[in-house]
C-alpha cells in the first residue's frame, strides 16, 4: 500500500510549517491534541504504565470496600462470642466433598472440629475434624445488623448454613470470637482513622505552608520556629502521654475522635515545610505578578493560582503519610493506650494476643492483624511513589 493511499484524503494536502520541518495536517492535529492535553490527564497515563502503582492501588480499594461493606461480609457480629470454641485453629474452606463410594461432588464447606485432651498442659484443644463436614452458603441469613447503622440486613456474604455451626476462617480469640470477622470490623477503624488524620494534618500543613511561603519575613521566621518545636519534640513518649490522659468513661466514639487528633497532630509538620518550598519558589512567577496587577487579594493568590499547581505533589504527599497515621494508631492501640474494646481495630486485635498462650498455640491471632497492617503500609507507600513520580514534571518516563 502506497503513503498516498494510508493518508487518505489527506495525502495530498500541503506541507504546513511549524516550528521547524514540514508536516501534514493529519500529523499536525495530532500534535495540537497532544498539546492540550490537561495536567491530569498526563499524571494518569504516567501512573497507569506504573504495574506496581497500580496493583497497589487496587489493594488499597480492595481494603476500602472492605471497610465499607464489614457489616455484609463478616459472618459474625464482631462480639460474639462462644466460649466452646476459644483457640479454634482456622478453617480450609473447600469446593469439593468426596462421598462414601468415592466420587466426589460440589459442596462449598469447611471442617468441623473435635477435641483432643493436651495431657501435658492438661487443657483441651481443638483440631480440624476431616470426617465432619460444616456446609457454607453465600447470601446466608444471619446475625441482624444496620449496614452502615442505617439499613436494616440479616444477610451475610459468606456464612454456615446452620448458624450453630462452627465457621473460622482464620481461627477463633480467647474468648471464642470469629478473628475473621474482626479483622474485617477492625479493617474500617484502622483504614479510616488513616484518612481522618492525614485530613487534618492535610489542612494544617497546607494553611501554615501557604501563610509562610507566601509573605515570608516575621510571619515566615514564626511559623517555622513553631514547626521546629513540633517536630523536635519525641513521638512515641508524645503519643502514650496524651492518649493517657483521655479519660476512661469516655464513650467509644469520642476516643476514636481524639486518638484522631493525637496521631496527626505531628503529621502536618513536613507537609507544610514542602508547601512552603514551592510557595517560594512559585510566589514571583509571572502568572502570580499577572493575577497581583489585577487586583487578586491575597487568598485568591493562594488558593485560586499557586496551590491549584501543588494539587498532585500534595496528593503524593499525602498518599504517603496515610501509613504514618495506620502505624501509629496500631502502636498506641497496641500498647494499651489507644483505641479500647468494644472498639474493633487491628491495634485492638493485636493488643488482645500479648499472652505466652497465644505466641505458643494460637499464633494465628498475631499473624493476621500484623499481616494487614503490612499490606496497608506497603500498598500506600508503592502506590505514594508511584503517584509522586507521575506527578513530578521533570520525570520523562
Amino acid at each position: 500500500m502506497s503513503i498516498h493511499e494510508t493518508l487518505g484524503e489527506h495525502a495530498e494536502a500541503p506541507l504546513v510549517m511549524v516550528d521547524g520541518p514540514s508536516i501534514s495536517p493529519l500529523e499536525q492535529g495530532k500534535v495540537i491534541s497532544t498539546a492540550t492535553v490537561g495536567p491530569w490527564r498526563l499524571v494518569a497515563g504516567k501512573l497507569v504504565r506504573q504495574k506496581v502503582a497500580m496493583v497497589a492501588g487496587a489493594i488499597i480499594l480492595f481494603l476500602y470496600l472492605v471497610g465499607l461493606f464489614a457489616e455484609f461480609l463478616a459472618p459474625a457480629l464482631p462480639a460474639t462470642a462462644k466460649p466452646q470454641y476459644t483457640y479454634a485453629p482456622p478453617q480450609r474452606l473447600s469446593l469439593f466433598v468426596t462421598k462414601p463410594d468415592g466420587s466426589t461432588e460440589f459442596n462449598l464447606h469447611v471442617k468441623g472440629y473435635k477435641v483432643e485432651i493436651d495431657k501435658v498442659a492438661l487443657r483441651r484443644t481443638f483440631v480440624v475434624d476431616e470426617n465432619k463436614v460444616v456446609p457454607v452458603g453465600f447470601f446466608v441469613k444471619g446475625p441482624a445488623y444496620n449496614l452502615w447503622g442505617l439499613i436494616p440486613m440479616d444477610r451475610h456474604l459468606i456464612a454456615p448454613i446452620n448458624l450453630n455451626d462452627p465457621m473460622y476462617l482464620l481461627g477463633t480469640d480467647r474468648l471464642g470470637r470469629d478473628v475473621f470477622s474482626r479483622l474485617v470490623y477492625g479493617t474500617r477503624v484502622s483504614m479510616s482513622i488513616g484518612l481522618v488524620g492525614v485530613a487534618i494534618s492535610l489542612v494544617l500543613g497546607v494553611v501554615f505552608g501557604s501563610i509562610s511561603g507566601f509573605y515570608g519575613g516575621w510571619i515566615d521566621t514564626l511559623i517555622q520556629r513553631a514547626i521546629e518545636v513540633v517536630s523536635s519534640m519525641p513521638t512515641i513518649p508524645l503519643w502514650l502521654g496524651l492518649a493517657a490522659t483521655i479519660p476512661l468513661t469516655w464513650s467509644p466514639e469520642k476516643v476514636y475522635f481524639v486518638i484522631t487528633i493525637i496521631v496527626s497532630l505531628l503529621g502536618w509538620t513536613s507537609l507544610a515545610r514542602e508547601v512552603r518550598g514551592r510557595f517560594l519558589a512559585l510566589r514571583h512567577e509571572d502568572f502570580v505578578t499577572a493575577a497581583k496587577l489585577d487586583g487578586s487579594s491575597a487568598a485568591r493568590l493562594i488558593f485560586r493560582h499557586i496551590l491549584p499547581s501543588l494539587t498532585s505533589h500534595i496528593l503524593a504527599v499525602v498518599t504517603l503519610a496515610v501509613p504514618t497515621m495506620i502505624v501509629a494508631e496500631t502502636s498506641l492501640s497496641f500498647l494499651g493506650i489507644g483505641l479500647k474494646p468494644p472498639v474493633v481495630s487491628w491495634g485492638v486485635l493485636l493488643q488482645d494476643a500479648q499472652n505466652i498462650r497465644t505466641v505458643a498455640t494460637a499464633p494465628w491471632l498475631l499473624i493476621w492483624p500484623s499481616l494487614a497492617v503490612v499490606v496497608a503500609v506497603l500498598s500506600f507507600n508503592f502506590f505514594g511513589d508511584g503517584l509522586r513520580d507521575a506527578a513530578d514534571p521533570y520525570d520523562n518516563r
